[in-house]
């Protein structure tokens, strides 16, 4: 299972003061060294922290996959056309929430991200779609032509225990279900050391996407550190559940 870190809000506390520190450089190389295996960004249409500089700084001088989170918005497609990143995420996005609330509804945007994606593929780009866990949405994006699919995992971290076992079996559920359209099946939203393992353990699901939890983290005990804690956390319950 492959671990991107979201570095969006360590250019949040930069962008606080308007100084040019933290550097978003310097925390990619010190996530990457930690044992992530890409970093993840997200290019709001507000670009309420990561700014189109740090994309193009990134990806000249960081030679690991970039996952650029984006809206399907013919500005953002442009953008990621001409910086051309490993992959892209593409999201819904209103400009009022605090942060990514749901996924797309394909079943509404199917027939006007088909062309989007084509040309994201067609410049090179990998292309997920962050859905919820849901059979239709995976059948509709199965028809998009997209490789991946991203399972929002937002109401399984937000719910309680009595509902989360609900929340996690929908997950399960529709990661198996992906196999069938042989589509990869990525996770991600509001996970945390507290509640990852459970997903860790669904073989389905190639990579996770984290940021928010581990730069809190970070906070009290090192960058460094969170990542690799989240990384070793993975990996054991990979290795202890699915040995050959």
């Amino acid at each position: 299972m492959r671990l991107g870190v979201n570095i969006d809000h360590v250019a949040t506390l930069r962008n606080a003061r308007g100084t040019d520190y933290p550097d978003l450089l310097e925390a990619a190389n010190i996530v990457l060294r930690a044992g992530a295996d890409g970093i993840t960004v997200h290019l709001r249409e507000d670009r309420r922290h990561i700014k189109d500089k740090d994309l193009k700084i990134l990806l000249q001088n960081i030679s690991r996959p970039i996952n650029l989170e984006i809206a399907p918005t013919n500005e953002m497609i442009s953008i990621a056309i001409k910086h051309k990143p490993h992959a892209c995420c593409l999201v819904p996005e209103k400009r009022r929430e605090l942060t990514t609330e749901g996924g797309l509804d394909l079943l509404k945007l199917e027939s006007r991200l088909c062309p989007k994606i084509k040309k994201l593929q067609d410049a090179g780009i990998k292309v997920s779609l962050f859905i919820n866990p849901d059979f239709s949405q995976i059948e509709a994006a199965s028809r998009t032509g997209s490789s991946a699919v991203e399972l929002h995992t937002g109401s399984y971290s937000d719910c309680n225990n009595s509902k989360r076992k609900k929340e996690y079996k929908r997950i399960l559920d529709a990661a198996k279900f992906s196999k069938q359209f042989k589509i990869e099946c990525h996770a991600g939203h509001g996970l945390t050391h507290n509640n990852v393992t459970p997903i860790a353990k669904i073989s389905e699901i190639t990579e996770l996407n984290i940021g928010h939890s581990l730069i809190s983290e970070s906070i009290f005990i090192g960058l460094r550190e969170s990542v690799k804690r989240m990384k070793d956390l993975i990996q054991s319950c990979r290795r202890k559940y699915y040995k050959k």
